[in-house]
C-alpha cells in the first residue's frame, strides 16, 4: 500500500521522445471505474498488474494505491471481465533532473491525446517544467485513463 502524490500535463509536442530512455507498450482496462475506488487489470510489454486505486484527495493529485504483479495470462484473462474500453498506448519515460517522467501516447480511439505524469514524494515539490509539457490538468477527472476509457479523445472534438 501506498500513497500516490503525481501531477498531470498535456504534452505539446513530440519532442520528449528524443529524450526518453525507455518505451513500452501498455494495454490496460477497468473492472471497475467508481468514482470512490478503481480496479485496474493491466499488461505492460508482457508484465501483468492488478492496481486498486481510491478516490483522489480535493486538489487531485494525492491518493491511495495498491499494486500486485500477476501473471500475463491472468491479466489476458481478466480482459475478459472488464468495462468496455480497453486503452491501448505506450509510455515513454523521461528523467530531467530528480524526477521521471511517463508520457503516454495514447493509440485506437484516443490517438492524438498525449499525456504526462510526474509523481511526487510531497504535493509542494518544486520540478523542472521541459518545453513539451502543457497545460496542467491534474485533478480532471476527463484526463484520468478510467474517463478515458468511456469517453475517448475522439469524441471530445
Amino acid at each position: 500500500m501506498s500513497i500516490e502524490i503525481e501531477r498531470k500535463f498535456l504534452v505539446t509536442s513530440d519532442d520528449f521522445k528524443q529524450e526518453a530512455h525507455q518505451k513500452h507498450y501498455i494495454k490496460q482496462g477497468f473492472l471497475n471505474s467508481d468514482k470512490n475506488r478503481v480496479v485496474r487489470v493491466r499488461l505492460k510489454d508482457n508484465e501483468g498488474f492488478l492496481t486498486i486505486k481510491g478516490k483522489s484527495n480535493k486538489s487531485g493529485t494525492t491518493r491511495f494505491e495498491w499494486e500486485k504483479e500477476i501473471s500475463k495470462t491472468d491479466a489476458e484473462n481478466l480482459f475478459n471481465l472488464c468495462e468496455q474500453g480497453i486503452i491501448e498506448k505506450y509510455r515513454f519515460l523521461v528523467t530531467i533532473g530528480n524526477h521521471t517522467y511517463e508520457i503516454d501516447e495514447f493509440l485506437g480511439d484516443n490517438q492524438g491525446l498525449l499525456i504526462a505524469e510526474i509523481e511526487l514524494s510531497s504535493e509542494n515539490e518544486s520540478f523542472i517544467k521541459p518545453v513539451w509539457l502543457g497545460k496542467e490538468v491534474t485533478g480532471d477527472v476527463k484526463y484520468y485513463n478510467s474517463s478515458i476509457s468511456k469517453n475517448p479523445y475522439k469524441n471530445w472534438k
